[in-house]
């Protein structure tokens, strides 16, 4: 009798409340997803647009009177396109600081590594996202205006540095771990053929984490996306695409807008139930579609790197 009240106490207990909490999170995230696709449809099903009108029309115009019989336009592809370039720019910047710091931490100074850059990296995670837009607005944006001659400094490459700076300690992060589980017997088998330490580094080591380094991408790339308050400070918010058809220069000077930005823009505004709320719920369930493809990304790298 003592023996099953202490494996009741010890085993039993601790596995139902685990349990029942694992169950809870399973159920807050279906409740989740199923709001936002109910929510996110309306404007199909309710207000009669389509996919295709949505994804790659640039008139955005919808109504914002609740009931109104007249449709308006919902062409998201504006924020769309924002979202994406400023995603990708930041992600081609902050890529090769945070792989190279890895690499430092990891392999070329470890006990410097641990001691101060991996801490000074991690601050980097618990800065609030207003202070690195409110950085960004009162530094970044007013230096691009002056280094460029422009009346002012809102831009995609405002935008994209801000985020660079945002995503640069994840992939850091991921990508050091991942660095650091290279097991022993590849480095060794890589100098007793007489490789140096960039050779091994570089044909060994790199290739053996690279799907932890890509997992650690692909999440810095998803934090990117969703981000919206920093950036929102500093791309000017203007619903029009970057003028790249004037120049590629020109379009990273250029302000636009994106999905994260546009509905916390109107968030406030909207009235519930209209054509222009159910277009924000739309951009909701947009977002959550990406991320869950950012998810399945993931996974896929994860279970690769498993093989390796």
């Amino acid at each position: 009798m003592k023996n099953f009240l202490r494996k009741l106490r010890t085993e039993y207990i601790g596995r139902g409340v685990v349990t029942i909490f694992g169950i809870f999170i399973i159920v807050i995230t279906l409740a989740i997803s199923l709001f936002l696709i109910y929510k996110g449809v309306a404007t199909f099903l309710v207000n009669n647009h389509t996919v295709s009108e949505f994804l790659f029309s640039s008139k955005f115009a919808p109504q914002e009177i609740a009931g109104s019989p007249d449709n308006g336009q919902v062409g998201s592809a504006i924020f769309i396109f924002g979202s994406i370039v400023i995603s990708i720019l930041a992600l081609l910047i902050a890529t090769p600081f945070a792989v190279s710091s890895a690499i430092f931490i990891s392999e070329i100074s470890p006990k410097l590594g641990k001691r101060f850059v991996r801490p000074a990296v991690e601050v980097f995670v618990g800065i609030p996202s207003v202070v690195y837009g409110w950085i960004g607005l009162t530094v970044l944006v007013p230096f691009i205006a002056d280094v460029f001659q422009l009346p002012y400094g809102f831009s995609v490459l405002a935008g994209a540095i801000v985020l660079a700076l945002m995503i640069f300690p994840t992939i850091t992060s991921v990508a050091t771990d991942a660095l650091k589980n290279v097991p022993m017997e590849y480095k060794e088998a890589a100098y007793s053929m007489g490789c140096t330490r960039w050779q091994m580094i570089r044909k060994v080591q790199l290739k053996a984490a690279l799907p932890g380094i890509l997992t650690g991408i692909v999440l810095g790339l998803a934090r990117a996306f969703g981000e919206a308050l920093a950036v929102a400070m500093v791309i000017g918010r203007a619903d029009r695409f970057p003028k790249f058809n004037n120049g590629f220069i020109e379009g990273l000077l250029s302000a636009t807008n994106n999905l994260t930005s546009k509905i916390a823009s109107d968030m406030g505004n909207e009235v519930t139930g209209s054509e222009w709320s159910n277009a924000l719920w739309t951009m909701a369930l947009f977002l959550f579609v990406i991320s869950f493809l950012f998810i399945l990304l993931i996974r896929i790298l994860g279970k690769r790197g498993a093989k390796i």
